[in-house]
């Protein structure tokens, strides 16, 4: 009974030793160095990053009407204007110019237009008179003939005398007919020239309207309301038509626009949900276009906001963009964190009564809040969602309050 009261004695101590020295040597974690997520039923949506910029829902870019020199600034950036509200000017005295020398071509071609009508009636009365003169020679020859042939038929005339005067008023009427073909194609000739007269002085009158035009706007106004987010200060420096001014925005409601790698060009479609991060702030929207043209291997789109009116936007602010691919409802989730490596099949350590022990999980759609798993984990379960890889090679860890 001594003998085996000493061994099973010796048996406990051997155990006890082997527990000490193992819970001695098992790594050790504070509780404040780690952190923790519980396993909770929720949806999971999953998510591609882009980036992305706020912009005003409408921004209008005012360009320069005519070449010229910017002459007065009006209103400064960060003012707020009303519609038709003169921003600057242009000095516009070369325009001018150019102008008052247009109004004199498109005058000479008004007149020349009318010499042209002038000449016309002109040649085509003389060539009726012509022909009316023509139609009285037929007459009298018509007469001739017919005193010939009577002559002719009492024995006092002969047949040549017949045969010379049908002659003679055959080749009047001959002469009649191409008179009135003369008269036609002159007709046509002048009225063609005049057409082309008229047309050549309407496209200089509507090229001196449009200058006419391009002088009103010498004073930049704004079609609409809005605030000026810039304006060319630079009195005194020329400026070429169709050179930005100024851009005015309607800053009481934002669009984001958005980019991300052509890699994910499958994946983009419109009408998308996207998510919008700045900070702490959360805003959601849907993709409204999507820009065909693949510049520097980015695609480009635009995210229509569900609430454009935030007053916490402002423009070219940087935000996270995130697109959401798929959903899934009322799955097991935990908070996402450096733990989750984006494997499907990886191993973290799940925390029980100050005890970390490593556990085989299965994951399946993630975005930046959350990672739902599909296996290995149950509702409740405490995830230590911490970057442990300097602990691969432990199944077990203590963890410290």
């Amino acid at each position: 009974m001594r003998r085996i009261l000493w061994i099973v004695g010796g048996l406990l101590l051997t155990c006890s030793t082997i527990l000490l020295v193992g819970h001695a040597l098992r790594p050790t974690l504070n509780r404040s160095e780690i952190s923790i997520s519980v396993a909770t039923v929720g949806d999971v949506e999953n998510t591609i990053n882009a980036s992305g910029e706020v912009m005003p829902d409408f921004e209008e870019n005012i360009t320069a009407s005519l070449d010229g020199s910017i002459q007065k600034v009006l209103k400064e950036e960060g003012s707020r204007i009303s519609p038709g509200q003169v921003i600057l000017t242009l000095d516009k005295s070369i325009t001018q110019a150019v102008y008052e020398k247009e109004k004199l071509q498109l005058e000479s071609k008004r007149n020349d237009v009318q010499k042209l009508k002038f000449t016309l009636s002109e040649s085509f009365s003389d060539i009726q008179n012509n022909n009316a003169i023509k139609q009285l020679n037929i007459g009298s020859l018509q007469a001739e003939v017919e005193n010939a042939r009577k002559l002719y038929d009492a024995g006092g005339g002969t047949r040549a005398a017949i045969d010379l005067a049908a002659y003679n008023l055959k080749v009047a009427e001959l002469e009649k007919t191409q008179l009135e073909t003369q008269i036609r194609n002159r007709q046509q000739t002048m009225q063609l020239d005049i057409k082309a007269a008229t047309l050549a002085a309407d496209m200089e009158e509507n090229d001196l309207k449009a200058l006419g035009r391009k002088l009103d706007l010498a004073s930049v106004t704004s079609q609409r309301g809005g605030i000026v987010t810039y304006v060319n200060r630079n009195i005194g420096t020329s400026v070429r038509e169709g050179e930005t001014l100024a851009r005015v925005a309607d800053l009481s409601s934002f669009k984001v626009s958005g980019t991300i790698s052509d890699n994910f060009l499958d994946q983009i479609k419109p009408e998308m949900v996207a998510i919008i991060r700045t900070g702490d702030s959360i805003y959601r929207g849907h993709i409204s276009n999507i820009y065909p043209a693949v510049q520097n291997g980015t695609i480009s789109f635009d995210i229509e906001l569900d609430q454009p009116h935030l007053s916490s936007l402002h423009p070219h602010m940087k935000v996270d963009v995130f697109l959401v691919t798929a959903v899934e409802y009322k799955v097991l989730r935990v908070t996402n964190g450096p733990a989750f490596r984006g494997s499907k099949n990886q191993e973290v350590f799940v925390l029980n009564k100050g005890r970390a022990k490593r556990v085989s999980v299965q994951t399946g759609l993630s975005n930046f809040d959350f990672v739902e798993i599909q296996k290995g984990l149950l509702p409740g379960d405490t995830v230590i969602t911490t970057d442990m890889s300097d602990f691969k090679n432990t199944t077990e860890l203590d963890i410290k309050n």
